[in-house]
């Protein structure tokens, strides 16, 4: 990408809504909310505000970054489906940046990179192994330190660092360590009757 580039990088896969915009190396505008529904009503307004933050307008976007999780299931559908939905509407890329990588993007040493799930449980994800699902005790056996997710406001940089200097992946898509808590009806589905006239 070229050097004065403007990426929007935005999360909802926790109690959040995050954006920041980062054009060339400088996060020019930025904002957050702590927040444990509402996400589908507040990304919106919240991403024109920050575009308006920092002078910008959609068609001044070069790239759109994403946090795709680990995380609550429906944050990550609503960031995921936005990214891919604004991708396609402005003809730009939008890069899915998990939020291990979001994690330890200034981290040389290894850590263990972890997000809060479920039922006192962690994702978590030593540097360059798959993420699992483990509990407190599991989490203590470390050797290396254990790091959680920074707070939403400069995860939402990260993920907008991250995605300008061309990581993630393209489309994106959630990543989920676990199954949704949701199952499907068991409930036999209505009977669709022809019409014969």
């Amino acid at each position: 990408m070229p050097s004065d580039t403007c990426v929007l990088g935005f999360d909802t896969s926790a109690a959040h809504c995050a954006a920041a915009l980062l054009c060339g190396e400088q996060i020019i505008a930025s904002r957050a909310a702590e927040m444990g529904r509402g996400q589908a009503e507040h990304l919106f307004p919240m991403l024109e505000a920050v575009l308006a933050d920092g002078g910008k307008s959609w068609s001044d976007l070069h790239a759109i970054g994403v946090g795709i999780g680990p995380g609550n299931f429906t944050g990550i559908r609503i960031s995921v489906a936005a990214a891919r939905g604004l991708a396609l509407a402005l003809g730009i890329p939008a890069r899915g940046i998990n939020s291990f990588d979001a994690t330890q993007i200034d981290y040389d040493d290894p850590i263990v990179a972890i997000v809060p799930a479920p039922r006192d449980q962690f994702y978590a994800r030593l540097a360059g192994k798959p993420g699992q699902l483990v509990g407190k005790a599991e989490l203590a056996e470390y050797a290396q330190p254990v790091l959680p997710p920074p707070a939403p406001g400069l995860l939402a940089r990260n993920i907008a660092r991250l995605a300008s200097q061309g990581h993630g992946i393209i489309p994106p898509a959630p990543l989920y360590i676990r199954p949704a808590d949701a199952a499907p009806s068991r409930e036999a589905p209505p009977v669709i009757l022809a019409n014969d006239t």
